[in-house]
């Protein structure tokens, strides 16, 4: 396997509005690939990308696409801001990626088609050994959370730089609350459904709050416009791929898109910049205008509860006046200008939990709204 791909759609994910203190309560439904898996596979180096939803007030919350590295001495995770409408609940289609690179070790990774960054300390992929693929959908703290159906497709790539569906023979289910029932009501339950024949199709994944005669009363996201008007400007072929054909394709079933849109499958393992729609924008905060910012107690407590240290050993470091409310900022500066920057020297899992634990972290997070930009811990915070 030297590529892995998933797509589902930005879905609308609710929350209680109750305060929970210092408690994480996320959900985050993912791509994560193991290249490497000689070793163990759960503790093997891997990466993982996907979207991600938290509770930050008692009447706020974020909701985006964000990247990690994962090593048995480190992690680092970022958060995206290209693509169209990446932190909005649109019901658009979104797709993510990793594609090794010709030479050496090491992975790019790509959101709505286009190259979001790479790995740095991945181990060697050695040919015919096993590689582990996961998609699906990660909650924490149930209780306060509602999260509607969504639909995982996921392909990989073979050394012949082929997609293809995983064979029914190599899928194996794991879901660790009970099945919604009259026995078990949200919302500590899930509804799952895998959609398969010879190989795997679709895994269908949700987490009710309430019993399905009150659900209808969440909101929901209207559907997305479809059509060429994003594409206004452009041309209609970039970097060979054919950019009327993907947005259709994004609109619909973006399964299909690497063998139906021509030029795309040649682009993504060589260019890796394939979606004219979906390019930089200059990485803007996108901070909404007035309301209360985040204060330094708020920003420490969510990072000592995401990074499970005491709050008491945690250092906040508040924006730079003179930069933290500027338009088109750069989401996190190396200095961490214009953000708020949160450190620890203590013992801390990162953001992905385990027993393995690491020395220290850095994070930054936006100054209005609290978002978390990126974060690293253990060795690789080394990585620049």
């Amino acid at each position: 396997m030297i590529g892995s791909f998933a797509t589902w759609r930005n879905v609308p994910i609710t929350f209680d509005q109750v305060d929970t203190s210092s408690a994480t309560v996320q959900v985050g439904n993912y791509l994560h690939v193991s290249p490497n898996t000689s070793g163990s596979p759960l503790a093997a180096p891997s990466i993982e990308i996907g979207l991600y939803a938290e509770k930050t007030g008692k009447t706020t919350h974020t909701y985006g696409p964000r990247w990690t590295e994962l090593t048995t001495s480190g992690g680092r995770s970022t958060a995206i801001k290209s693509g169209v409408n990446p932190t909005k609940a649109d019901n658009r289609n979104h797709t993510y990626m990793t594609v090794r690179q010709e030479s050496g070790n090491q992975w790019d990774v790509l959101y709505d088609f286009n190259k979001v960054g790479s790995t740095a300390k991945q181990l060697k992929v050695v040919g015919g050994n096993a590689n582990r693929v996961d998609v699906g959908l990660q909650v924490t703290g149930p209780t306060y959370v509602d999260v509607p159906s969504i639909a995982d497709r996921m392909q990989f790539m073979t050394g012949n730089k082929v997609w293809e569906h995983v064979t029914t023979g190599n899928v194996a289910k794991s879901v660790t609350l009970p099945a919604c029932s009259s026995a078990h009501k949200p919302p500590n339950c899930f509804t799952t459904k895998l959609t398969d024949n010879s190989k795997f199709t679709q895994w269908t994944a949700s987490k009710p709050r309430r019993q399905t005669s009150t659900a209808a009363a969440w909101p929901s996201a209207p559907a997305p416009a479809h059509g060429t008007d994003t594409l206004a400007g452009l041309s209609a072929t970039f970097n060979g791929v054919n950019q009327d054909a993907l947005q259709a394709c994004l609109g619909s079933d973006a399964d299909d898109c690497l063998v139906s849109v021509p030029g795309l499958a040649e682009c993504v393992v060589t260019v890796r910049v394939c979606n004219a729609a979906a390019l930089p924008t200059g990485g803007s905060l996108e901070e909404p205008v007035g309301g209360a910012d985040v204060s330094a107690a708020d920003i420490r407590a969510r990072a000592a509860a995401a990074f499970d240290v005491p709050g008491d050993v945690v250092t906040v470091r508040p924006p730079a006046a003179s930069t933290a409310l500027k338009p088109g900022a750069r989401a996190a500066s190396s200095n961490g200008d214009g953000v708020w920057t949160v450190s620890s020297s203590s013992s801390t899992p990162g953001l992905q939990r385990g027993e393995r634990r690491f020395e220290g972290f850095i994070a930054h997070y936006t100054p209005r709204t609290g978002a978390l930009l990126e974060a690293c811990w253990g060795d690789l915070c080394d990585v620049q």
